[in-house]
């Protein structure tokens, strides 16, 4: 079925980066603006939802409804609570601040698995600190007492520059994408097993991304999964290969579809409206689109 994209914001001439329903409308991470926008489609109307965000880029929300946000500006994992205010669960790995956050997912155990890649922006203070040497997938965990404390994890031991980070719905499989665009990086779509004691087996490489004469195909940067594990992923750009695409990637890797994109870039996509039966997109240059009818539904976090 052919996929109709329906502007409802934009263009920004900047980026729009992470999207999460809220159960009545899409929160939309506007990066360089520091805010967080929510379209509402019943009144199709767009509103600032939070303000001074620091970069905050990827968004979602958990089990216990809070929004969990990579604030890319800070360094760090920021949850933002109901009543306005937010707390930061933990910032260092072994002693020391990690890199920038930049997309999430969650699990049922409302665990926090993060891409913690290096970004070319400086922070606006741990910026003093240095740099991991490692750019991995970090997991946040709070222990099951009340007064226990939040830590971070190292997940991955093999990425080196990972992006979109996305659960199965069984949350037995990590899949994580792997997207160095310059020339000779690495552009994969990985598979990781979820091992009954929490670590990660050995990886499967479910996508590599070409290039042409032109150059490399640009690699996936957001992603999601509906309802039935197929992972929806915004890849490609107008400059080289097939261009600025939506592919849908079976578990086993196989490419289902592929939706061309009306603007170049796209980075992120999330299922929403009611039944989580709409797909937005958001693209580098400030789009937003929403794909009224996919023929797939979203995977609720239960």
């Amino acid at each position: 079925m052919t996929w109709k994209f329906e502007l409802v914001h934009g263009p920004l001439q900047r980026p729009i980066g992470g999207l999460a329903w809220d159960g009545e409308a899409m929160l939309m991470a506007d990066i360089n603006d520091s805010v967080i926008l929510r379209y509402a489609p019943r009144e199709k109307r767009v509103s600032v939802a939070r303000k001074y965000t620091n970069r905050i880029n990827g968004i979602a929300f958990g089990p216990d409804g809070v929004l969990n946000g990579c604030q890319e500006g800070s360094r760090r994992i920021v949850r933002l609570l109901a009543d306005g205010s937010a707390m930061v669960p933990a910032t260092q790995l072994e002693g020391r601040n990690h890199n920038h956050p930049c997309m999430l997912a969650l699990d049922r155990e409302g665990r926090i698995w993060f891409s913690d890649p290096h970004h070319p922006v400086a922070a606006s203070g741990p910026h003093l600190f240095p740099l991991l040497e490692h750019q991995s997938v970090l997991r946040l965990e709070c222990g099951p007492r009340p007064q226990s404390h939040w830590h971070i994890e190292r997940m991955t031991f093999d990425t080196a520059a990972p992006r979109g980070v996305a659960l199965s719905p069984d949350g037995k499989t990590l899949y994580v994408a792997e997207t160095d665009n310059r020339p000779g990086g690495m552009r994969e779509l990985r598979a990781y097993s979820v091992l009954e004691d929490g670590t990660l087996g050995p990886y499967i490489v479910l996508h590599t991304f070409a290039q042409d004469r032109r150059g490399v195909h640009r690699g996936i940067e957001g992603m999601c999964v509906d309802s039935e594990g197929n992972i929806v992923a915004c890849a490609g750009w107008q400059r080289s290969g097939p261009g600025p695409l939506l592919y849908v990637f079976a578990p086993s890797g196989a490419v289902l579809e592929t939706h061309a994109v009306p603007a170049d870039m796209p980075v992120n996509c999330a299922f929403g409206d009611a039944g989580l039966s709409a797909l937005y997109v958001t693209t580098a240059q400030g789009h937003v689109f929403r794909v009224p009818s996919t023929g797939r539904k979203g995977h609720a976090l239960t």
